[in-house]
């Protein structure tokens, strides 16, 4: 019988330690796995597709060929077949070389045998969902608008997104200035692609330029250009980004930052549509749109006198005002089936979609940082999937939480207590080393000490059985013979 929900599946365990192959064959055939060995990988390759499996557990240092070059052959001829490296060496080297190959997880001995169930139940779930997910696109054929991955394509279904899209469409008609709002993530900058885009100049230039990224200097002369010698490293006259937008758009992100000595030249342009270059003397036009953004409350800051009230207004010709993501998590499933679209493109991984259950953890998720966290998420998971789906175990939405391949793959090391309170004491020792130590222990009991029955059990000398007993100080029953 299985335990604990086990998917069937046969593993085989590579291995040229009898020891390993018995124990590991011992806890994975407790869990309800049909469990074949091989003593070398030449062995296995020989018999790989005889015995069919799901799921190869290999050492990496073996006599003759190696695990990593099993696994290369394995994933050549059987990708279907994932591979779990287990190695004794821990180095940078073979594990980046064993990933890299395409193994599902690279294990390093002492084994936590507890793991290693769990790494290849996970390893079973997730062949499953890659098998339905086959199944699913076999069974109808999938039409993906032209555009369906563009950083221009907004989305969403809620009534205030809806809004936002007709003023696209009036804003295509004309010129007028606009004023974003809205958290920070929340895609302000995707509705500037978008109002330009759906324009009569979508084929000018589209510029963006984050005015809290530079200087007062720099960002004057990002925009405005500068004249040779006009500070230390001007080497030559440079254009800015109002002159080479042309009649495209110039997308200036948090707006509300910016100096008032800033927004004193910036109320010129938008006023008189001229500037003049940083140390320039000659006056020059642009026929650029603005559209600026912030997540600023604006309004305080010009009660306060930090932004030019007469700027304001000029900026704010026409106000678009974009919803938080936790306003409107209706939209997360079509928006998060779009953003992987575009992942998939950028990061040429194979996954295609997202299981119900992570859909269910995605919708259930506050995103303090909204479509931006939303999109690195996503990421981040379809680069952890190994398979064609993203799973629960390939999300991590704790904000700017790093990557944690043990809390995503498994591991051999214990992951830290998230819990406040002291953990309690493992109840049992479950390494390789000890579980070795426990089999061969109860063996020898059963045997009633008898080392020559004892070795005969096993399948190993009697020699190599006194080293074990030796090695980790069994207690051999008093009436051994």
């Amino acid at each position: 019988m299985q335990s604990g929900g086990a998917m069937s599946a046969r593993i085989l365990v590579v291995d040229d330690d009898d020891d390993v192959r018995e124990i590991f064959r011992e806890k994975l055939s407790h869990h309800g796995y049909e469990v074949e060995t091989a003593t070398n990988a030449e062995d296995a390759l020989a018999h790989v597709k005889e015995i069919d499996p799901d799921i190869i557990l290999t050492d990496l240092k073996m006599p003759g060929m190696t695990g990593l070059e099993l696994l290369e052959k394995v994933r050549d001829t059987l990708p279907r077949v994932e591979v779990i490296v287990v190695t004794g060496h821990e180095d940078m080297g073979s594990a980046v070389s064993a990933m890299k190959a395409g193994a599902f997880d690279y294990l390093v001995k002492p084994v936590d045998l507890d793991r290693v169930e769990s790494l290849v139940a996970r390893c079973r779930r997730e062949q499953e969902l890659n098998r339905e997910v086959a199944e699913q696109e076999a069974g109808s054929e999938e039409q993906e608008e032209p555009d369906e991955g563009s950083r221009d394509r907004v989305v969403g279904k809620d009534p205030r997104m809806i809004e936002i899209y007709k003023m696209i469409g009036v804003l295509s008609r004309n010129r007028a200035t606009v004023l974003v709002r809205g958290e920070t993530g929340t895609g302000k900058e995707m509705i500037a692609r978008a109002i330009h885009a759906n324009s009569a100049h979508a084929d000018e230039p589209f510029i963006a330029v984050n005015c809290t990224a530079l200087t007062d200097t720099l960002l004057e002369s990002e925009l405005f250009g500068h004249a040779k010698g006009a500070f230390t490293g001007a080497v030559a006259n440079r254009r800015g980004y109002f002159e080479l937008a042309g009649s495209g758009t110039v997308f200036l992100d948090e707006i509300g930052d910016t100096s008032p000595e800033f927004q004193t030249k910036l109320l010129r342009v938008l006023q008189e549509r001229t500037f003049y270059p940083v140390g320039g003397e000659e006056q020059r036009a642009t026929e650029a749109r603005i559209v600026a953004a912030t997540h600023q409350p604006i309004e305080r800051r010009v009660e306060e006198g930090a932004f030019r009230e007469d700027l304001y207004f000029r900026l704010r010709v026409v106000e678009i005002r974009v919803p938080p993501l936790r306003e409107r998590k209706d939209d997360i499933p079509k928006l998060a089936d779009t953003l992987l679209k575009r992942i998939r493109k950028e990061t040429r991984q194979r996954v295609r979609h997202i299981s119900t259950s992570a859909m269910e953890l995605l919708m259930e998720h506050e995103w303090p940082g909204n479509v931006r966290e939303l999109e690195n998420a996503l990421t981040r998971a379809a680069i952890l999937a190994r398979g064609a789906a993203i799973a629960p175990e390939h999300l991590s939405l704790l904000a700017s939480a790093p990557v944690d391949w043990r809390a995503v793959r498994g591991a051999s090391t214990p992951e830290p207590a998230s819990s406040p309170h002291p953990a309690a004491p493992a109840e049992r020792d479950v390494s390789l080393d000890s579980a070795i130590a426990r089999h061969v222990q109860k063996i020898l009991v059963q045997a009633r000490g008898n080392k020559s029955e004892t070795a005969r059990l096993l399948e190993i000398s009697r020699s190599r059985l006194q080293r074990i007993v030796e090695k980790f100080d069994l207690d051999v029953p008093d009436e051994a013979s």
